[in-house]
């Protein structure tokens, strides 16, 4: 895992790693969650369009329930009209600001500065003070960057009068890496401080050892020996050919919105065998998508749909409060968001929204098996 992070970093910038090492943010950096914030509530105010023909991808939780969707939810909200892109731009950082990476390489070569996350996705600022644009997950977001002593700075505008503030600074005793995580509106809005060690964590550390010769670090005597397993960014998806897919029973105001069950299925079994995939359709056997879609009938004709899609698979595990193992089911990955928009263009609108879900699935599990 961190020979991947280096390899990326150090290609991308072949000088910077070797040279640049003045930088007090240069380095590989763990997630430290016992020092981490991590509010129960992160994330932008709801805004959702009566006049939106698309829908906003606002990240959200939500869990499966089993033929347990398709009710309706929820009234209606007011807010200003916004685009499909912004709030694609608004669902993307506020995953990534509610589930921070737990790894990151920073290449700060001086006129810009590189981060790397665990899975190999790199974005490149530049801390000039002057706007450009940055591309991450194939999304495009114009960005300011700068700095402020020897900290870093960088403003991600999501969409008008919201950004996301990213301020990167490090201490030198003990040496640690503080991410500020800022989701401001006008200006102001809710903050999370990530702390990060430097290098590697102790697990990684004890591989490290192995794999060059040196003596393996003993295990505390009270401690039991840890499980081996693949720690490989994207290991979960490696040899993953077969998906099923299930679409959860819509209800009746969903259905006078204009949805249908295998419209939808029909049209992510696409995505996914156009992925390369083999599709089981209405199955949710070993691995497969599961899709949500909770809508409301407004009285102004308008309709607003809760729309989430799940990567789930089954495994065995060994729970702390059990002797034995059990067979749990795992989310894998999950994006959902709330759309608005009239009775006529919405069930397009959902679908477009699901089927860029499910590009991003597909996109995951193909870099892994690359």
């Amino acid at each position: 895992m961190l020979a991947g992070i280096a390899a990326v970093a150090a290609s991308a910038h072949p000088s910077a790693a070797q040279s640049q090492t003045s930088s007090p943010l240069n380095g590989v950096w763990s997630l430290n969650h016992s020092l981490s914030q991590f509010p129960k509530e992160f994330g932008f105010t709801l805004d959702v369009s009566a006049a939106s023909d698309e829908p906003p991808a606002a990240s959200g939780g939500g869990g499966r329930g089993r033929r347990a969707g398709g009710r309706t939810a929820g009234g209606p909200v007011a807010g200003p009209r916004e685009s499909y892109e912004d709030n694609q731009r608004v669902q993307l950082m506020t995953a990534e600001a509610r589930n921070p990476p737990v790894r990151l390489m920073i290449v700060d070569s001086g006129a810009a500065v590189t981060i790397t996350n665990e899975l190999g996705q790199s974005r490149t600022i530049h801390p000039n003070g002057r706007q450009e644009p940055v591309e991450i997950q194939g999304v495009v977001f114009m960005t300011t960057a700068r700095r402020d002593g020897e900290s870093v700075i960088a403003d991600f505008q999501v969409e008008r009068d919201r950004d996301v503030r990213y301020t990167f600074a490090s201490t030198a005793n003990p040496r640690r890496l503080s991410v500020d995580v800022e989701l401001l509106e006008r200006g102001t809005g809710q903050k999370a401080t990530r702390i990060y060690d430097s290098g590697t964590s102790a697990d990684e550390s004890v591989a490290a050892n192995r794999s060059s010769g040196a003596p393996p670090v003993p295990a505390a005597s009270n401690e039991p020996p840890r499980e081996s397993f693949d720690q490989r960014p994207g290991a979960e998806f490696k040899g993953l050919k077969n998906v099923g897919v299930l679409v959860e029973d819509l209800g009746p105001e969903a259905q006078s919105c204009g949805l249908k069950r295998d419209v939808i299925e029909d049209a992510l079994s696409r995505r996914l065998t156009a992925g390369g995939l083999n599709v089981r359709r209405n199955s949710d056997e070993d691995t497969y998508v599961y899709v949500n879609v909770i809508t409301t009938a407004m009285p102004n004709g308008s309709c607003v749909s809760r729309y989430d899609a799940f990567l789930y698979t089954h495994a065995t595990a060994k729970l702390t409060y059990r002797d034995q193992p059990v067979l749990v089911q795992v989310s894998l990955m999950h994006r959902g968001g709330i759309g608005s928009s009239t009775a006529a263009s919405h069930a397009a609108a959902v679908s477009h929204g699901l089927e860029g879900y499910v590009d991003l699935f597909v996109t995951q599990i193909r870099d892994a098996n690359k």
